[in-house]
């Protein structure tokens, strides 16, 4: 360690044991940190041996393994607001990011998304009546805390008996979505608008490989960096509106159907932030962690 390197704010950039280290993404924004006088360092949540109270902040990062252990996770977080900690995005706000229920409340206040059948956690129902009642003729099923499409699955009338004991198997233990399939992923993409403290820094344009849905790499999707068209990122800032505390970084995926920008998931905990798609980005995120830590 260099000597100046002392007098720097150290941050923790948050992981998880199976990948401890920064993700390459995240790596990008370390030269920038360095320049505005921060250190940061990954940082395992549940490593007990951490003393967390070190850092002089705790960015949520690649901590994508929470919706295995949500109530420990929870507590967590909840102990890192109760000792004081600089945690980002704030504890209230993750809380409440970390159940998909968050998008009803979103489709209360006016925001277009998908259909959606909301079902609690050990509710003994018929997939096959639930998608006759709301006429789905193709649908996507996924568990209310989930990451990565976890247990995530594409279902029809034709197979909704045969997937039955997926939809049980989720609803042992976790409430679960089901929700109306959104061809245009499919055929346009899904897009991903990025936010720092508040202000649009740029875009990605993610893809499915060629018989799938789901548009993460680990499923071989793709994502190119893209100018959204000015009514979805005016869509998207009104959204981050909504939201009545302050964020370090936002990430708001949806989709386009018949001109109108239709919310996937308002990521606010760990997403990927694809700075690589964009040269400034990384920069923009370094100051960014700078304005929320001085």
């Amino acid at each position: 360690m260099a000597s100046n390197d002392y007098n720097m704010k150290r941050i923790a950039f948050v992981t998880y044991q199976k990948n401890p280290d920064l993700t390459e993404d995240d790596a990008l924004a370390l030269p920038q940190l360095h320049k505005l006088g921060f250190q940061a360092v990954p940082a395992v949540w549940d490593d007990p041996a951490l003393r967390w109270e070190k850092f002089d902040a705790i960015i949520l990062r690649s901590c994508w393994d929470y919706h295995h252990n949500p109530k420990v996770f929870s507590r967590w977080i909840d102990l890192r607001a109760a000792t004081g900690s600089k945690l980002w995005n704030p504890a209230r706000i993750v809380r409440w990011n970390m159940d998909k229920i968050y998008l009803h409340d979103l489709a209360m206040r006016g925001v277009a998304t998908p259909r959606t059948v909301w079902l609690e956690a050990g509710e003994n129902i018929s997939l096959s009546f639930i998608l006759k009642k709301n006429h789905l003729a193709r649908a996507v099923v996924k568990p209310s805390i989930s990451a990565t499409a976890f247990m995530t699955f594409q279902t029809s009338p034709a197979h909704a008996e045969a997937d039955q004991a997926k939809l049980e198997t989720i609803l042992k233990s976790s409430g679960a979505l089901v929700q109306e399939f959104m061809p245009e992923i499919t055929t346009h993409g899904e897009w991903s608008l990025l936010f720092f403290s508040g202000q649009y820094s740029h875009a990605v344009l993610k893809q499915p490989q060629s018989g799938d849905f789901r548009v993460q790499t680990d499923f071989g999707g793709s994502a190119h960096a893209a100018l959204p068209p000015p009514q979805f990122l005016a869509k998207a800032q009104a959204l981050l509106r909504m939201v009545d505390q302050p964020l370090l970084y936002a990430r708001v995926d949806g989709v386009e159907r018949d001109g109108q920008f239709i919310l996937m998931e308002l990521e606010l905990i760990e997403p990927a932030l694809f700075l690589c798609a964009e040269t400034a980005a990384p920069a923009r995120f370094a100051e960014a962690i700078a304005e929320v830590v001085q």
